[in-house]
Parts: structure tokens; C-alpha cells; sequence
């Protein structure tokens, strides 16, 4: 069986085998409780506190800052619930955008459900929040801003550090779901004023199963998951493989972060030029995170993804994809519901060859010539 081409970035990304390698012995040799007070408990600590290191280098911040979770999901859940149930929180209202991730949007009106106040904001065309209009949306009741760093289906790249100014303006946290930049943009917390940040591993090459939370210090959380007290108030045994694995995994990512990007820029550039039916770039074009090519085909008004056996890729965001809904990003970017059906998330990274690219190219070709005429005849 031939394998199709894999241009899924955007969902997940192979593991890297020098990742695999650093995991491999704390599954059986390595298999200490690192909470224990013991060689082998010792020993899994050690592991941890490195990884934790080395997540915290790629964001700027310090080692203690870093909570380790079971991804990205859960470590917004932690940050937008337990800051609003907080004790001594006052402030009820979150502020975020049309354009976020499920995993915020749905906390958010979760918390929207038991009391807190959700302000959703729209974004321009090219899927960028105007900071005027964001601004004028903040006042003194704000307790968060939630802004994603790079969007998971159109790829543009938010100026974060605006927002996160705008919010202290009115004395607001700013959260940032940095799943698709962590590892791929440069990024310090610090200088872009961010107070919480949510990081996953599969996305830079990494396991499934295994992120974290950074939290600055004097931010004050309710636990999202009682029990132990281990990770400062995330309850729960460490998998210390996994985690060694996102260490290693952010440590080849910082080294490996310009080589990566010029690589990802040589690939949108050749599918670009190798395409020979009409397309439109959903996003801005220069304010984006090069991995990612998300395209609507003007006239075809029908889903293209069927027609493409050879090449494995999606329409949007894998958890939309599950659940069998149009994407709410390109809703709120203004594409009408057919051509949000019939885009087309091209996601690429540090295992795409040129020669795949041109090969997805020629089908995509293909697949869109043979549609058009049928919806000519």
C-alpha cells in the first residue's frame, strides 16, 4: 500500500527519532515515581527538572514557572478556571477572539455558563484582531485576555505583545495559547508581557500527551485537578518519559528554530509556484508561521479532500474535522460556508521533501482541474 503524502503539520507532527531516543530509557530501566524519596525516584527527578530547563529556555522564562500537563487543552482549562476561581478574584469577564482554538472558546463559555462574562471578538479578513477594537473592548472588569500566538488553521501570527499591553493597561492577565508557536517562533515572556502560556509536545516534533503551563509568579490559580500537590497544585504522578520527550523535543526545536523556518519558507514557496489553478491564501500573507498554507479555490463552492487519496491533510483543525463542523476560523475571516468546506489546510514541517511537495502540488492540480469541469459539463 502507498503511503499518502503527509502534509497534516498542523495536527500533529512525526516524532523525531532523537526525541524517541531521549525517552527511551524511562520506560523500563528509568521507571522511578519522580516524587519518590529514592535512587530511582532521584534519578526520574533529575529528568524532569532538565526537561523543565529546557522548556523554560525556549520561552524565556525560569525553570520554576513550568508546570507540566497531559497538553495543551488541559493547561488552558487550568489557566482560564483557575484564575477566574481564584480566591480573592473579583473580576468575571474574559476577553478573547472569534478565531481561538476550541479548547479556549469552550472554557470560556463554560465559565460564561456559571457566572463569568465572555466578550468574543472578531477578527479583520486577514484574521488579525484589530488592537483598536480590542482596546475599546477592555475595561476594569477584564480578568483575562486569551489570544492564540500562531492560529492552528490559518497560521497567521498575532502581535501578542500589543494585546498583552493592552490588557495590563486595565490591570488584566494575558493568556496566550502558544501550541503552534511554541518551539517555532522566537518567544520570551517577558518582553511580549505574557502571564500565562499554554505549550504542548506533538506540535514541534514531540509525544502525544505531555505539555505545560507557564504561570508568572504571584499568579494565583485554583488547582484544576486536586490530589497529590505535585506540579505547584496540578495533582498527579509525572510520566516522566513523556516529559523528557517535550524537553528534548523544545531543546532540538530552539536549536533547530531558523533551519526550520527557512525550510517551511523553501516548501510554501515551491507548492505556491507549482500550483497552476487559481487559489486564495486564507490569512495574511507575510504575518503567518510558514508551515502552514491554508487555501480556498474561488468557484468550486464543494469539498476538495475527497479528491485528494494522495495527499493526507484536512480543512481545518483535527477537532473540527472530528466532529464533522465547518471551520469557525474561516467563518470569521468572511468566507461563506460552501468555500470554508471546500479549503484546504496544507501543514508542512522539518520531514517534507521538496519532491513531496511538488507531488502534492500535482495533485491538488489535478483535483481541482477535473472538478472544475465537472461542474462546467
Amino acid at each position: 500500500m502507498t503511503m499518502p503524502i503527509y502534509l497534516d503539520y498542523g495536527a500533529t507532527t512525526p516524532l523525531d527519532p532523537a526525541v524517541s531516543d531521549a525517552m527511551a530509557p524511562w520506560g523500563v530501566a528509568g521507571f522511578g515515581n519522580p516524587h519518590s524519596a529514592h535512587l530511582w525516584g532521584y534519578q526520574a527527578k533529575a529528568a524532569v527538572e532538565v526537561a523543565r530547563a529546557e522548556v523554560a529556555a525556549t520561552v524565556g522564562a525560569a525553570p520554576e514557572t513550568i508546570a507540566f500537563t497531559s497538553g495543551a487543552t488541559e493547561a488552558v482549562n487550568w489557566a482560564l478556571k483557575g484564575l477566574l476561581t481564584a480566591p480573592g478574584q473579583t473580576r468575571r469577564r474574559i476577553v478573547t477572539l472569534a478565531t481561538e482554538h476550541s479548547c479556549v472558546l469552550e472554557t470560556a463559555q463554560y465559565l460564561e455558563a456559571i457566572g463569568a462574562q465572555l466578550t468574543v471578538l472578531p477578527v479583520r479578513g486577514d484574521g488579525l484582531v484589530d488592537i483598536g477594537d480590542l482596546t475599546r473592548a477592555l475595561g476594569e472588569d477584564v480578568a483575562v485576555v486569551s489570544a492564540m500566538l500562531v492560529n492552528n488553521e490559518i497560521g497567521v501570527v498575532q502581535d501578542i505583545a500589543a494585546i498583552a499591553a493592552a490588557a495590563h493597561k486595565v490591570g488584566a492577565v494575558m493568556h496566550c495559547d502558544a501550541a503552534q508557536g511554541f518551539g517555532k517562533l522566537a518567544i520570551d515572556v517577558d518582553a511580549m508581557g505574557i502571564d500565562l502560556m499554554s505549550l504542548t509536545a506533538h506540535k514541534i516534533y514531540g509525544p502525544k500527551g505531555v505539555g505545560a503551563l507557564y504561570r508568572r509568579p504571584f499568579t494565583r490559580l485554583t488547582p484544576l485537578l486536586h490530589g497529590g500537590g505535585q506540579e505547584d497544585g496540578r495533582s498527579g504522578t509525572l510520566p516522566t518519559a513523556l516529559i523528557v520527550g517535550l524537553g528534548a523535543a523544545a531543546r532540538i526545536a530552539r536549536e533547530r528554530m531558523a533551519a526550520d523556518r527557512d525550510h517551511a519558507i523553501a516548501l510554501r514557496d515551491r507548492m505556491l509556484a507549482r500550483l497552476a489553478v487559481p487559489v486564495r491564501i486564507n490569512g495574511d500573507r507575510d504575518a503567518r508561521w510558514p508551515g502552514n498554507l491554508n487555501l480556498s479555490f474561488p468557484g468550486l463552492g464543494r469539498p476538495i479532500l475527497p479528491h485528494l487519496a494522495g495527499i493526507a491533510a484536512s480543512s481545518g483543525s483535527a477537532c473540527s474535522e472530528l466532529a464533522g463542523r465547518p471551520s469557525h476560523v474561516l467563518a470569521a475571516l468572511g468566507l461563506p460556508d460552501a468555500e470554508a468546506r471546500g479549503s484546504l489546510r496544507l501543514g508542512f514541517g522539518r520531514f517534507t521533501t521538496a519532491a513531496e511537495i511538488a507531488a502534492a502540488a500535482d495533485i491538488v492540480n489535478t483535483a481541482v482541474a477535473g472538478l472544475t469541469r465537472e461542474a462546467a459539463a
